[in-house]
C-alpha cells in the first residue's frame, strides 16, 4: 500500500498550555513539511482561556516519519496523543 493510500490523522491533547504548549510547537515546527491540515480546540468564554489545548493533525509523508512524530509528541510531559489511520483500498 502506498503512503497516498493512507490517511493518518493525530489527536494531541495538551495539558496546561502556557507551560507545554512551546516545546509541542518547536516539534510542530520540525515535522512541518508532514503537517497538511491543522486545526487547534480551547475553550474560550470571552474571560478566559481554557488551560488545556487539543489539536487535530492531518499527516503526510513517509508512515515511519508520521509515527516519529506521534512518538516525539506523546513523550512531552503534559501532551496525550492519540492517532488514527484510515486506509484506502
Amino acid at each position: 500500500m502506498s503512503k497516498k493510500d493512507k490517511h493518518i490523522i493525530l489527536g494531541v491533547h495538551i495539558t496546561d498550555r502556557i507551560k507545554h504548549a512551546q516545546k509541542v510547537q518547536e516539534l510542530l515546527t520540525q515535522y512541518g513539511c508532514n503537517i497538511k491540515t491543522r486545526i487547534g480546540f480551547h475553550d474560550v468564554d470571552g474571560t478566559k482561556c481554557s488551560m488545556n489545548g487539543l489539536l487535530i493533525l492531518e499527516l503526510i509523508g513517509e508512515t515511519k516519519t508520521c509515527d516519529k512524530l506521534a512518538q516525539d509528541l506523546d513523550t512531552l510531559e503534559g501532551v496525550e496523543v492519540q492517532k488514527m489511520i484510515f486506509d484506502h483500498d
